[in-house]
């Protein structure tokens, strides 16, 4: 392996990748190698990893007990396609119906959270007979073709976006409310304004809804408890699937629970994972109901999904975090993140509104408060400074304008106080 210094990693970076890859930061980070907590950049700089690769490294960078069982697994079989059967995949398999909430039990494994999405979309399409599906807005599920058009925020809504029979409804964003209601008089009119769209922009009935359960590119928005229960009601009056996407947030995320639908007492029909699963190796899967499967028999086929090494990733993934009771320190650690932020925005006015749960949380930043103007420029600014005292967050929301924050599921208290102080300084530096 050759070895560069920066200027001519990003220079053959930036000679042989499309320029639509996009990278942050003014001067591209270059990254060497990641502990635990930490990443650590070419020229050996170590950073706190508050971000972990848009919430996929949840159990740490080359978490030891993964490591082991990806290297015990690639000396044995590397591929297999789901032509064939493999002892790990089986086992996985298991093991989501053992951990995933009510009777979803039958899985189909792909490479990507996109995949995932695109074949529940599917199976929900042949189930019902109906093309009809809904998204929420704000709502992001991925860069292939069907999910990109499922994606309702405009810049990340790029080139040719035209398939058909895709309505939209609107989310729970409580801050910037589209009825210009609070939560303590709204009555759920953004759930409930979903039977309006069924009404006029349907024929009356619907393949599937698909929802995030808290949406991460759209800003860390956050339902009310009763959002979830009103939208599953309302689809199944007419005829469809509750699809729940859980790339982002599953897999202890959130805190306290395995995934962040069981915070809101609903059992989806299909769900998605990806992103958290193998922590870092690349797996997608959507699960479903023995009754919801059995509409479709194939065939149908993933060269790669279902690949022997990232099913053992996940199991080892999923192990780790059940004995170390990872799921549960995820709540507390992220009762102490809570706490700290909203200090933050009692600090500063840029700060005007702080949403998540568990280790999932966003800082949304506006110029004033009475205007809720969106702070995009102040918050790349923030991002840049976090990143030069050594911390690692993301940037989200329709103006990138809110800070995504969101560490190894076992993180620390120590790590927790380390990124608040840093955030601290940036923000005075504004």
């Amino acid at each position: 392996m050759k070895n560069y210094s920066r200027e001519e990693l990003v220079s053959k970076y930036k000679e042989y990748l499309m320029p639509q890859v996009h990278t942050s930061y003014k001067e591209p980070l270059c990254l060497e190698r990641g502990e635990g907590e930490y990443l650590f950049d070419i020229d050996g700089k170590r950073y706190l990893d508050f971000y972990t690769g848009i919430m996929v490294i949840i159990s740490g960078h080359c978490n030891r007990k993964v490591t082991k069982a990806v290297s015990e697994q690639i000396e044995k079989i590397q591929h297999s396609t789901s032509f064939f059967i493999n002892r790990p995949v089986v086992e996985l398999a298991e093991k989501l119906a053992e951990i995933t909430p009510g009777k979803l039990k039958q899985s189909f494994f792909v490479n990507s959270g996109s995949e995932a999405v695109e074949g529940a979309i599917n199976l929900a399409q042949i189930h019902t007979n109906n093309s009809t599906v809904i998204g929420l807005q704000h709502g992001y599920h991925g860069r292939t073709l069907l999910t990109r058009s499922l994606t309702a925020i405009s810049v990340w809504r790029c080139g040719l976006t035209n398939v058909p029979d895709l309505r939209f409804t609107p989310n729970a964003y409580c801050y910037r409310c589209p009825f210009n209601s609070t939560p303590e008089n709204c009555d759920m009119a953004c759930a409930n304004y979903l039977e309006e769209v069924i009404q006029t922009q349907t024929n009356g009935s619907i393949a599937c809804v698909i929802a995030e359960t808290i949406q991460g590119v759209g800003g860390l928005i956050v339902p009310p408890k009763d959002y979830f229960r009103i939208i599953s009601r309302i689809v199944k009056e007419y005829g469809g699937l509750l699809i729940i996407d859980e790339i982002q947030c599953g897999f202890g995320r959130t805190g306290g629970k395995m995934f962040a639908i069981e915070h809101y007492g609903v059992e989806p029909d299909i769900m998605t994972m990806a992103k958290g699963l193998a922590n870092g190796f690349p797996i997608g899967v959507f699960i479903t109901d023995k009754k919801t499967a059995s509409c479709f028999e194939g065939p149908s086929v993933s060269t790669f999904g279902g690949n022997p090494v990232s099913a053992a990733a996940a199991l080892a993934n999923i192990e780790y975090l059940t004995e170390n009771k990872i799921v549960e320190n995820s709540r507390l650690m992220g009762e102490i993140l809570k706490e700290k932020l909203l200090e933050l925005k009692d600090k500063y006015d840029l700060i005007g509104d702080v949403r998540g749960r568990g280790l999932f949380w966003g800082l949304e930043l506006v110029k004033d408060r009475k205007t809720k103007e969106p702070a995009w420029e102040e918050t790349e600014k923030i991002m840049q400074s976090c990143k030069d005292q050594g911390l690692l967050i993301g940037q989200s929301g329709f103006s990138f304008h809110v800070l995504r924050i969101g560490p190894p599921l076992n993180i620390t208290e120590e790590r927790i106080e380390e990124a608040i102080e840093i955030l601290d300084r940036s923000f005075a530096q504004i």
